[in-house]
């Protein structure tokens, strides 16, 4: 079945596989296929195994100044939230090129992503890891590190 698509029709939606594994989501004639769990691991498993799959291919493509923020639990956009800089609007582009292309090949998805043109800001969500990648002058301006690392406030803490 290697880069071939089987296609099963009866009764029931249609199934696709691909490379010997169902794909998650299928719409055909009108029916959607039930979705299957991309894999068994827990939540938080999945969002640390994709932190560090996006931290060592930010590392593989050069990206300086590399902080990671967990946001589990202050946010429902994901479990963390990666900031970096590039040197250029060249190397922003090819940073996130590079993760869009890691991520893909470890079965993590299309990611959304927004800014790829200009290369001054560009954003990935996985859906479990936010990463935003800067120029360092937007950066500098914009300090989103600063917004989301505020301190814990504990319980009886508040006046």
């Amino acid at each position: 079945m290697n880069g071939s698509i089987l296609i099963i029709e009866s009764e029931v939606p249609v199934l696709f596989f691909w490379k010997g594994k169902t794909l998650t989501t299928v719409h055909a004639k009108g029916y959607a296929a039930t979705a299957y769990p991309r894999s068994t691991e827990s939540s938080d498993e999945a969002a640390v195994r994709a932190l560090n799959l996006v931290l060592e291919s930010l590392e593989d493509s050069k990206a300086e100044d590399i902080v990671t923020i967990n946001i589990a639990g202050k946010s429902a956009l994901g479990d963390f939230m990666v900031v970096v800089s590039g040197r250029s609007n060249r190397h922003v582009m090819a940073i996130a090129d590079h993760l869009i292309t890691d991520l893909k090949d470890e079965g993590f998805g299309n990611s959304r992503v927004e800014g790829l043109e200009g290369g001054d800001w560009v954003l990935i969500d996985t859906g479990d890891v936010i990463v935003h990648i800067f120029r360092p002058e937007i950066r500098e301006f914009y300090n989103i590190e600063k917004m989301w690392a505020a301190p814990e406030i504990e319980d009886g803490t508040l006046h």
